[in-house]
């Protein structure tokens, strides 16, 4: 009786102008360039959230399916998983399923990122979602890929930039390669990846009218990451690990620790740009410095600049450099990231309830995205979706018996 009236009450507050202007409310407004579209996101880790929350933040309506296991946890210390709506749905119940097969009968997406044959054992591969809706986009996020010799076995973003090559040229000279965190493979070469691939295969939907598969391995990402590089190897321009211009082994594209024990960054690449590094710091005051590009000299003007900055505190060197065209920045941490001037300025960083974290970007002037909602718990709007889907409440009591739906 209870489920009736509240079934009723949110058709009712559906019908009207009701508008909340978050995103991840049901009946509210979704802000932003791709405002319109509706994607549904089987819950995942990693660069699977990370997609979602892109497009998320861009203004689509995302659904994330959770584990009907998992209702009632996650939330909003969850950066990834904001902005979205949750429905908690047991996969693997005949009735969770179809119940899933029927919010991507009217998703402009789909996103997942399980191990290759998995959502086809679990009656939601390709072949049964675009036969239901031809216009589907299906976007697949793996990290060896839909195929391929290594596309069954396990792995992580250290093992997916291992195999690419992106993490041997990571490190410095005589050291092992150094993981950059999961940027690489997770997020740039994963996450981004696949929300380019869709929004990509959406664009080609407009003239023909079709869905299709969207394969997006972090293998190929990171070495796609890695073109310029490439490049730079054949034509012996990349020397060994850490005696490249790019990855420490240049005096004037490296960092350096301060009196106070912080550090501070330099990329002085460009010759002007250099000779005003060298008049700045005084290095080689009096003598006759090297031409900047040869690299034998390289070890002993890190040693001399290094011991350079190592006489001031990171402010003092920030009163010196800062916003000139050195090309200069503090390092700073995640702490004062938030805090700096130019990042208040831009709103770079927002709080969201309470959990400080990166704003949306890019920045659009005529739609941009708003704030987003803080993530949900799994299964935190079960109902509501239910009943947007068009179910009653004797359909989603009987789901909730069979243990299709939790939350």
């Amino acid at each position: 009786m209870l489920l009736a009236v509240f079934v009723q009450a949110l058709r009712t507050l559906m019908r009207v102008n009701w508008l909340d202007s978050r995103p991840g409310h049901i009946g509210g407004i979704y802000m932003g360039p791709l405002s319109g579209l509706k994607i549904i996101e089987l819950q995942g880790i990693g660069p699977g959230p990370y997609c979602g929350m892109m497009l998320a933040d861009m203004g689509a309506e995302v659904i994330r399916i959770d584990r009907a296991a998992n209702a009632g946890q996650g939330g909003r210390v969850d950066i990834l998983a904001r902005g979205r709506k949750s429905i908690a749905v047991d996969l693997k119940n005949p009735d969770g399923v179809e119940t899933t097969l029927k919010l991507i009968d009217s998703a402009d997406v789909l996103v997942e990122g399980f191990r290759p044959g998995v959502t086809e054992r679990l009656g939601l591969g390709p072949e049964v979602c675009l036969a239901r809706n031809p216009g589907l986009i299906y976007g697949r996020m793996t990290g060896w890929g839909q195929s391929g010799s290594m596309s069954q076995a396990a792995g992580h973003d250290i093992n997916y930039i291992s195999l690419s090559g992106a993490l041997h040229a990571i490190g410095e000279t005589g050291g092992k390669p150094v993981p950059p965190l999961n940027l690489v493979g997770d997020f740039g070469g994963g996450g981004m990846l696949l929300a380019f691939g869709i929004v990509a295969a959406l664009f080609e939907r407009q003239s023909s009218g079709k869905g299709q598969v969207v394969d997006a391995a972090m293998t190929d990402g990171s070495a796609l990451l890695m073109n310029g590089i490439f490049g730079m190897m054949h034509t012996g321009q990349w020397k060994g690990r850490g005696e490249n211009m790019l990855d420490t082994g240049a005096h004037f594209y490296n960092t350096y620790e301060t009196s106070d024990g912080k550090y501070v960054s330099v990329g002085s690449i460009e010759p002007q740009f250099y000779a005003l590094l060298l008049e700045k710091s005084g290095l080689g005051a009096g003598q006759n410095i090297p031409n900047q590009m040869t690299r034998d000299e390289w070890p002993n003007l890190k040693e001399e600049l290094a011991a350079i900055f190592k006489t001031k505190t990171r402010d003092e060197w920030d009163e010196i450099m800062l916003g000139t065209d050195i090309c200069y920045a503090p390092v700073l941490s995640f702490a004062e990231a938030q805090q700096h001037q130019h990042n208040v300025d831009r709103q770079t960083f927002i709080q969201v309830d309470g959990v400080p974290q990166a704003a949306p970007a890019p920045r659009f002037d005529r739609t941009p995205p708003q704030v987003p909602a803080g993530a949900a718990t799994a299964g935190e709007h079960t109902d509501e979706i239910l009943v947007a889907a068009g179910l009653d409440a004797d359909e989603i009591a009987s789901l909730r018996d069979s243990g299709a739906v939790a939350g």
